[in-house]
């Protein structure tokens, strides 16, 4: 096996396991499903990439329109608008209304479902529809680290600027720039991409937790003082 393809196995292995741990986690120790559900998501992208590869399967298999769904789900309002509902909830202690729940959702779907079908390839205005939708995730991401720092977790803050910062940086050349000397599949750069949202994801999930504390210790002290 080629040693480009190994490595992307590797990346795409790391993605799996944080979408299903954290995921999992997300939903059963803090019952945020915004997380939960969107981390499972990438991880069944994961999960799709190697049945795609195993299988062979080409364009108009349903595994590559699946690869195609999963990809606009996250890319649109996924990794971007609900990654931020759920975030919210320990920056702001927001509590979203079953509206909000299925809003959020029915969007991603739905533009997923209409760019996996009739938005391929990818024209200049979805393009740019992307990045700027994770560029206000990203601005929302860096206000989470200085949260972060505020509270005294500085190392997860600066994990959490590292990994919003590749994130981004593959947000803004995924449908633009061509790596040189990268086959027709784009190995490298899925190599890349993969291994940054493996990061991402594993790195705002032990950002969440460390919020999660920090609020359940203010709750606590305050507890504490109006029992006195």
């Amino acid at each position: 096996m080629d040693s480009k393809v190994i490595l992307l196995l590797i990346a795409d292995a790391w993605m799996i396991y944080a979408g299903y741990v954290f995921g999992v986690r997300f939903i059963r120790q803090y019952s945020n499903h915004f997380l939960g559900i969107e981390w499972i998501v990438i991880a069944l992208s994961g999960t799709n990439v190697v049945l795609l590869g195993l299988i062979g399967g080409d364009h108009s298999s349903p595994s590559y329109g699946l690869m195609l769904f999963f990809d606009a789900f996250s890319r649109s309002f996924g990794i971007t608008l609900i990654l931020v509902l759920g975030m919210l909830k320990v920056t702001h202690r927001y509590k979203p209304s079953p509206v909000v729940d299925v809003g959020a959702f029915g969007l991603a779907i739905v533009t997923g479902l209409y760019l996996a079908v009739f938005g391929q390839p990818i024209t200049t205005p979805w393009a740019i529809f992307y990045i700027v939708m994770n560029a206000l995730a990203t601005l929302f991401m860096f206000y989470v680290a200085f949260r972060l720092w505020r509270v005294d977790e500085n190392r997860h803050a600066v994990w959490v600027v590292i990994a919003t910062i590749g994130a981004a940086a593959v947000a803004g050349t995924y449908d633009f720039i061509h790596i040189p000397g990268d086959d027709e599949n784009h190995t490298i750069f899925y190599t890349l991409a993969i291994t940054l949202w493996a990061l991402q994801m594993t790195v705002y999930y032990y950002a969440y937790r460390a919020l999660h504390r920090h609020n359940a210790r203010v709750d606590g002290d305050r507890a504490a003082v109006a029992a006195a």
